[in-house]
């Protein structure tokens, strides 16, 4: 049986605690099964600790795969896989089954007095000139979806890849010792640094508006985001992070004075495709996501003070939301994701997560709105309409 088949066979069975999938418009992996673990750590020594994994000789696939969590400083989660292919398109239910409850956590208002709180903090900090004040928070919200069944987790991914523009991702996470396995499972727009030899990819997000399908509207609305004095400065913020993070990594790098616009099926968003030339070819891509996670798309800047302001103001552990999933091989090349537009499943429960960047202008019930309107993949893809989670 080849391993596709037999990836396939296991999906079907329900074994899959150790079945990876990455779903990219130009690529799709999927792997099977976990042969080593890479020692766990934090984003700084990733690309260490994955060089010093592939000198050691060893057997099986030269490809480790998993994901970073939202905080730099907390382990990381990646293994080497027994077996990897390109998936097929073996059948699997089309159903999640009956959903019986959702619930917000926050609640939309006291997300929204979370967000007037970190306004307060950014007007107080914009008083200061230091390199070290406060300019942007990203917030998230959580929305909790229980099944009367098990949740598929490929289930899920197949549904929200019915939108081709993005890449849908399922990946195995750590728990703790007899609890049910758990996933990462998300549909994200939003690349974080892709490497091939010396070439390098990022395409950051920041900045978005609601899609809604009527042509004028439409129009109306991607003409205000290209104008919003808010949203291009928040979108400034991610482009000038990344481009610090690898310039001294590059011997040439490009990015467009303005960004442009891209959409997915629920949004439009502000992005910046930034390429360069690597100056040394020893450079992984696992230290590259070490250097760039987490950006101001997701995180806000500075970091340290945003990460701070976002462990007093948030009610819940984002664990491996708005990290970053993907893989790297021993030549160094590989893809990372930003991981957001995701759910962590594990049993019959579903968290899905969805945040905004918050700046000094920001007003609380648009950031409502955003976050709401970024919650519509999932929801969507769950049967779950907006009335019943509210």
């Amino acid at each position: 049986m080849s391993a596709t088949r037999a990836i396939e066979a296991r999906d079907r069975t329900g074994d899959v605690a150790s079945l990876f999938r990455l779903h990219a418009p130009d690529r799709r992996l999927a792997t099977d099964g976990i042969r080593s673990r890479l020692p766990a750590g934090p984003a700084a020594t990733l690309g260490e600790r994955v060089a010093t994994f592939f000198a050691t000789p060893r057997s099986g696939p030269e490809l480790l795969v998993g994901a970073l969590p939202f905080d730099p400083h907390r382990d990381d989660a990646l293994y080497q896989p027994e077996r990897f292919s390109t998936p097929g398109t073996g059948s699997l239910p089309s159903s999640l089954g009956p959903l019986c409850a959702a619930a917000e956590l926050p609640p939309a208002a006291d997300y929204a007095d979370a967000v007037a709180r970190c306004v307060t903090m950014l007007r107080a900090a914009s008083a200061s000139a230091g390199d070290d004040a406060l300019r942007k928070v990203v917030l998230a919200r959580g929305l909790r979806v229980e099944g009367a069944a098990p949740i598929d987790p490929h289930v899920l991914a197949v549904k929200l890849g019915s939108d081709a523009s993005v890449t849908t991702y399922v990946v195995p996470l750590p728990v703790a010792p007899g609890e049910a396995p758990a996933w990462l499972v998300g549909a994200t727009p939003e690349l974080l640094v892709s490497r091939r030899g010396r070439a390098v990819v990022s395409h950051p997000l920041a900045g978005s508006a609601r899609r809604v399908g009527n042509e004028a509207e439409d129009r109306r609305r991607t003409d205000g985001l290209l104008a919003s004095d808010k949203d291009l400065h928040e979108h400034r913020f991610v482009v000038e992070a990344i481009l610090d993070g690898l310039a001294p990594l590059c011997s040439q790098l490009q990015a467009p004075p303005r960004p442009s616009l891209h959409a997915t099926a629920t949004m439009w968003h502000l992005a910046t495709r930034i390429t360069g030339t690597l100056k040394n070819a020893d450079i992984s891509s696992a230290t590259l996501a070490g250097v760039l996670h987490p950006t101001p798309a997701v995180c806000g800047t500075p970091r340290l003070p945003a990460l701070q302001a976002i462990r007093d103001l948030e009610p819940f552990d984002r664990g491996f939301y708005a990290g970053a999933v993907g893989w790297t091989d021993a030549s160094g090349d590989g893809d990372w994701y930003v991981a957001i537009r995701c759910a962590r499943v594990q049993g019959h429960a579903m968290h899905l997560f969805a945040g905004a960047g918050i700046v000094a202008d920001s007003q609380p019930a648009l950031e409502v709105d955003e976050t709401a309107a970024k919650f519509m993949a999932l929801r969507n893809a769950l049967g779950i309409d907006e009335a019943r989670a509210a």
